[in-house]
């Protein structure tokens, strides 16, 4: 579970951005939340989003100021070209906060802050530029 600030920027991150499928949404007018739970494309294309993992966005309708998204440790996700993965959320305008020069594993961030780490599927791609002379941006 992830806790989230803006449920518009945040679906965009993890929906359009990272390719994730919204599967179920709750709405708690008594305890003022919404609960979005997200599945890989791959297993909402194949019908197992009921039994895959979910990764659940909490948005509490009254303003909390989330700090420290690094505390709970992070999330992973793997992708099927680490490469491309990476130049489409650049030129989506996400920061890569670690780039993927070891063709293997890179990091970005959430709206909310929270480090979200692409993992390539398989084996590592050999290194390239301009990934592996690519400096860290900021903290992952």
């Amino acid at each position: 579970m992830v806790r989230i600030a803006d449920l518009d920027k945040s679906l965009d991150f993890y929906c359009n951005k990272m390719g994730m499928v919204e599967v179920r949404r709750t709405e708690s007018q008594a305890g003022r939340f919404t609960l979005i739970f997200l599945a890989a494309r791959d297993d909402e294309s194949a019908g197992r989003s009921n039994a895959a993992p979910l990764l659940e966005l909490t948005h509490n309708w009254d303003p909390e100021d989330y700090t420290g998204g690094r505390n709970f440790g992070h999330l992973a996700y793997e992708v099927d070209d680490i490469y491309e993965t990476c130049q489409r959320l650049m030129d989506q305008g996400v920061t890569i906060n670690r780039p993927p020069r070891d063709g293997r594993m890179a990091f970005v961030k959430s709206p909310d802050n929270i480090s979200f780490e692409l993992l390539q599927r398989g084996e590592a791609k050999p290194a390239a530029e301009p990934w592996s002379s690519m400096p860290n941006t900021g903290t992952w």
